[in-house]
């Protein structure tokens, strides 16, 4: 079997920090023992932008919120699919994602970063809720583990009631608040609903054969 190679570590605020590992042409970014993110599992990550932005067909010049860059595959998703006058704000707490986006990983990354329709700020997505400018048509939140998080506790604060509220206050009318989990979570898709949106929620594969393990998203649209 080819070994992994440490390629860096990240520091994460109020958290324990992040390690990129790289085997063969597969990336995987780890917190301690646990594996949050690999190329070889990508599917859901595609599926919550391919799937937002098929809810938003339409609209015109939308502007989208993505919690978490991660490695990327949502946001390559949906510039692939949104015109020239979409605006994408991407949110990443963790400068060191954002080194290895144009660093080990800019083969994969294209350049997405660099696109003109995205506006990439180095805070944590709550801060960018927290001050919306003129609302945003869907709010998309691939944080930590989903509502059971891993990796720092302040990301809990997102799932809660009253982060949802900020998050509902923060999408224009009919907007809406897709976020991704690694498993399913009936109390949370209960207090979405208590939080005044109609619930979609969708399971799908880790990987995009279909294969791999079943992961979650909840489509939320505002009321």
């Amino acid at each position: 079997m080819t070994p992994r190679e440490l390629l860096g570590v990240a520091e994460v605020p109020g958290g324990p920090p992040l390690r990129l590992f790289r085997r063969g042409g597969d990336f995987m970014i780890v917190l301690e023992r646990n594996e949050l993110m690999s190329t070889r599992m990508n599917g859901s990550e595609i599926a919550l932008g391919t799937m937002t932005c098929g809810r938003l067909a339409g609209r015109a010049a939308p502007r989208l919120l993505i919690g978490g860059y991660g490695m990327g595959f949502t946001l390559r998703a949906v510039l692939g699919l949104l015109d020239a006058k979409a605006r994408v704000v991407v949110a990443e707490l963790v400068p060191g994602i954002v080194d290895w986006a144009r660093g080990p990983m800019a083969d994969l990354t294209g350049g997405c970063l660099d696109d003109p329709r995205v506006d990439l700020r180095l805070t944590d997505v709550g801060a960018v809720l927290d001050a919306p400018e003129d609302g945003y048509d869907a709010i998309l939140l691939d944080v930590d583990n989903g509502p059971d998080g891993l990796t720092r506790p302040a990301n809990d604060g997102l799932y809660t009631s009253r982060g949802l509220s900020r998050a509902r206050m923060a999408l224009r009318p009919g907007g809406i608040l897709a976020i991704w989990s690694a498993a399913p979570d009936a109390a949370f898709a209960r207090r979405l609903a208590h939080a005044g949106f109609i619930v979609d929620e969708v399971r799908t594969k880790a990987r995009d054969n279909g294969k791999g393990p079943t992961h979650v998203i909840w489509f939320a649209t505002r009321r």
